[in-house]
C-alpha cells in the first residue's frame, strides 16, 4: 500500500499526531506563496494541507490507512493532486468527496466526466458559502469584532488588524451541511470610505488645518490619530499640502509585521480679510511682496 500521504508530510506511517503536526507547520511555513515564490510552491502548499487536512483527522486517516491511494483512482496522491490543480479543483472539494458520505466500503475512484465519485459513488459537492461584509475603515486598520448575520445566524468574527478592501476571509464550519460536513464561509471584506483618512499601501494620509500664522511662523497642532493624540511640530514657512510623517502609526503588514507610517497633510486656512485689522490690512497692502516676473 502507498504511503503518499506521509510523503508528502514527510512523516512515517506510525508518526504520532504531534509529529504530523510539527511536520505540517515546518512546511506549511516553506511552501507558504506569501514567502515562497517559487515555481509551484503554491501547488506544494495545498498538497501538504490536503494532506493533513487528511492525516490529522483520527477517522479520516483510519480510512486512508484501509484504503490507501486506491481513494485516488489508482494514482498516488502527488500525481493525484497535481492533476486536480492543473484542472482548478479545489482540493477542500476534493477531500468532501472523499469523506463526505462516509466510508461505505467501496473504492473511489474519477467519474467519466472528471469528478471525483468518493466512497459510493458520491459526486463532489462544494458546501462553501460566499458572502460580503462591509467594515469600518478604523477596524480595517485596528482590527476588532464584526458581527455576520447569516440566513437565521448571528454570530461575531476576528478582523484582523492591517486588512485590505477586497481581500476573503474563511470563517470555519458556517457554510452549508451535509450529512456530518460542513463548509466553511467566504467573506469577501469591503472597507467603507472615512472622510480623514485615505491608505497608501500601509501608509495613511490625513489632512489637518492650521491657521495661516501657524503655517508663517510655526507652532504647535494637536491632532487626532486613529491610535491616539500627538502634538505635532510645525515649522516655519510651512505651504499648501506639505506632508509630515509620523513613524508607526500607520496599518500593520500582516505578512512582513511591520507598521506603516501616517503622513499629515497641511491644509493652511486662510483668513477672511473682513476680519482683520485695517491697520493689518493696510500694512500686508504695502509690505506683502508680489510675485517676482521670471
Amino acid at each position: 500500500m502507498s504511503n503518499s500521504l506521509y510523503e508528502t508530510l514527510d512523516v512515517n506511517k506510525n508518526a504520532s499526531t504531534d509529529e504530523i503536526k510539527k511536520a505540517y507547520r515546518r512546511l506549511a511555513r516553506k511552501y507558504h506563496p506569501d514567502i515562497n515564490k517559487d515555481a509551484g510552491a503554491e501547488d506544494k502548499f495545498k498538497e501538504i494541507n490536503a494532506a493533513y487536512e487528511i492525516l490529522s483527522d483520527a477517522t479520516k486517516r483510519s480510512q486512508y490507512d484501509q484504503f490507501g491511494d486506491s481513494m485516488f483512482g489508482g494514482q498516488n496522491f502527488h500525481d493525484f493532486a497535481s492533476s486536480q490543480q492543473t484542472q482548478n479543483i479545489d482540493l477542500d472539494e476534493i477531500l468532501q468527496s472523499i469523506f463526505g458520505g462516509g466510508a461505505g466500503g467501496s473504492r473511489g475512484g474519477f467519474s467519466g466526466g472528471g469528478g471525483f465519485s468518493g466512497f459510493g459513488g458520491q459526486q463532489s459537492v462544494n458546501l462553501d458559502i460566499e458572502s460580503s461584509i462591509t467594515i469600518a475603515f478604523q477596524v480595517s486598520v485596528l482590527g476588532g469584532k464584526h458581527n455576520v448575520h447569516l440566513d437565521n445566524d448571528s454570530f461575531d468574527i476576528k478582523i484582523p488588524e492591517g486588512i485590505k478592501d477586497g481581500e476573503t476571509m474563511r470563517v470555519r464550519g458556517k457554510g452549508k451541511r451535509m450529512g456530518g460536513n460542513r463548509g466553511d464561509l467566504m467573506l469577501k471584506v469591503r472597507v467603507a470610505k472615512d472622510p480623514n483618512y485615505e491608505r497608501e499601501d500601509d501608509n495613511l494620509v490625513k489632512s489637518f488645518d492650521i491657521a495661516l500664522k501657524t503655517a508663517l511662523f510655526g507652532g504647535k497642532v494637536k491632532i487626532d490619530t486613529l491610535q491616539k493624540e500627538i502634538n505635532l511640530k510645525v515649522p516655519a514657512g510651512t505651504k499648501q499640502m506639505q506632508r509630515f510623517r509620523v513613524k508607526e502609526l500607520g496599518v500593520l503588514n500582516r505578512k512582513t509585521k511591520v507598521r506603516g507610517d501616517l503622513y499629515l497633510q497641511a491644509n493652511v486656512i486662510m483668513p477672511r480679510v473682513d476680519d482683520l485689522d485695517e491697520t493689518l490690512i493696510k500694512m500686508m497692502q504695502e509690505k506683502l511682496p508680489e510675485l517676482s516676473d521670471a
